[in-house]
């Protein structure tokens, strides 16, 4: 495994749409691997391969209950629920935060890296989360979706909640 080099704001890989998976070999086992590790690294909670570099629809998420990251290739999201609105950053786009309106539940529907179809609920962050990886794979980013920037004094705070 590696940690890759996050690609951050002004890169036009960000702004692409990814391209789908056909081939569930050992290549792609390792990039899964190496995204797993800059993830952990990068102490966040989601990343898409875009973000590394990658034009493949590939996303992984730590914001699931239960044994750690969840891998999710060529995911569509099938059903959306609700609604939350809140602050939401990302690695690409280092200290800055906007708030997001993203649906409150969604179910999601992926491949795992062995080619094997599988549907997955996730709430609240866990569905922030998703639509914001799913996002990547589109060419879209948090800053096209966000009401208003906020601060960080603003996140840490929980003050971004006083303005609505």
């Amino acid at each position: 495994m590696a940690i890759r080099n996050i690609v951050t704001e002004g890169d036009p890989i960000l702004g692409k749409p990814c391209r789908r998976v056909e081939k569930f070999d050992a290549r792609l086992h390792q990039l899964i691997d190496d995204m797993r590790e800059t993830l952990a690294d990068a102490q966040g909670a989601g990343l898409a391969a875009p973000q590394v570099g990658v034009l493949r629809q590939i996303c992984v998420v730590d914001a699931v209950e239960g044994d750690g990251p969840v891998e999710l290739v060529n995911p569509e999201i099938l059903y959306e629920e609700g609604e939350q609105t809140g602050p939401e950053g990302c690695l690409s786009f280092p200290d800055q935060w906007g708030l997001v309106t993203r649906p409150m539940r969604v179910t999601v529907r992926a491949q795992d890296r062995y080619g094997q179809w599988f549907q997955m609920d996730g709430e609240e962050l866990c569905a922030r989360c998703f639509c914001h990886e799913i996002d990547h794979l589109h060419g879209a980013v948090f800053l096209q979706k966000m009401s208003r920037r906020l601060t960080t004094e603003e996140v840490e705070s929980g003050s971004w909640a006083e303005g609505d």
